[in-house]
């Protein structure tokens, strides 16, 4: 049968898709530990494989994967976990599906592997039990707490203090402090519940807060000691990136809902530090306080 060149395009494009996911599940299966989700990842890129072979019949040409989607992909797996991106795989097979379905006048074979696509997300979801996710509450707690803390802290010793060292180092020493602390909190907490995982929920939080507080002090770091104001600019852009990239793992990772999580974190950082601005600008000029 003669396809259209719309038709051909979209199959070929498919075809690709097909032939790179199958690396990239193959990929991933070799990554897992658990035995019976590696050899779901198999399954599915077995699959993928022979839906690569059966658009390949239609275009009777050979096409090579995306070398860049597979190399990223295996980056980020490594970074964020195997589960971050079945979420993104996951996404992909609706698409797929619907795609699928616009090309069943002309190809036949196309809802057969709909059906394949459809059964992927199941199968997709069934696997979806990585450790670092059962953890996500424990660093939540962690950033939250680092960010809105910290935010507050650098953004009102700013103006009260006006040297980027002695900013630093005063970040420095709060955040240490209450990495401690808030580890040493949650470790508590998940103690007095009863959990086994006490030690892991603490040490998941602990990361959380330290990361955050070094990349809120770096520009202070960074910048000359009389470039304070600049070092604080470039602290609130690392907020907002930090609050973005988070919450694009979250709602990624856990089907959740970006936009209102990311508003509702980005209002109370970002209110926390200009009201600490404010009182680093009381503390200096009303009480005379000059450092």
């Amino acid at each position: 049968m003669e396809l259209s060149p719309a038709v051909r395009s979209v199959i070929l494009k498919m075809q690709k898709n097909e032939c790179t996911e199958h690396i990239i599940y193959h990929n991933l299966a070799a990554k897992v530990k658990n035995q019976t989700d590696s050899d779901t990842l198999e399954r599915l890129a077995n699959e993928e494989y022979q839906h690569c072979q059966l658009w390949q019949e239609y275009t009777k040409v050979e096409v090579e994967p995306n070398m860049f989607k597979i190399r990223l992909y295996h980056i980020l797996s490594t970074l964020f976990g195997y589960t971050f991106i079945l979420k993104l795989m996951e996404s992909g097979e609706s698409l797929a599906a619907d795609t699928y379905n616009q090309l069943l006048t002309e190809v036949p074979e196309a809802k057969a592997i709909a059906e394949d696509e459809d059964k992927h997300e199941q199968s997709l979801l069934e696997i979806l039990d990585e450790e670092r996710l059962k953890y996500v509450g424990s660093m939540v707690l962690g950033l939250n707490d680092a960010l809105v803390e910290l935010t507050g802290t650098l953004a009102g010793l700013t103006l009260a203090m006006e040297n980027t060292r002695l900013i630093a180092m005063a970040g420095l020493i709060t955040g240490v402090s209450a990495t401690l602390s808030m580890a040493s909190s949650e470790y508590l907490s998940a103690r007095s519940e009863g959990r086994t995982d006490a030690l892991k929920s603490c040490t998941y939080t602990g990361i959380a807060y330290c990361i955050t507080v070094a990349l809120l002090v770096l520009p202070y770091l960074v910048f000359p000691d009389d470039k304070f104001l600049f070092a604080l600019a470039a602290m609130l852009v690392i907020v907002i990136g930090i609050i973005l990239f988070f919450n694009y793992y979250i709602s990624v990772a856990k089907s959740l809902k970006f936009w209102p999580r990311f508003k509702e974190m980005a209002c109370i950082s970002l209110g926390v530090a200009a009201f600490s601005f404010v009182i680093g600008l009381f503390v200096k000029n009303v009480l005379g306080i000059d450092m």
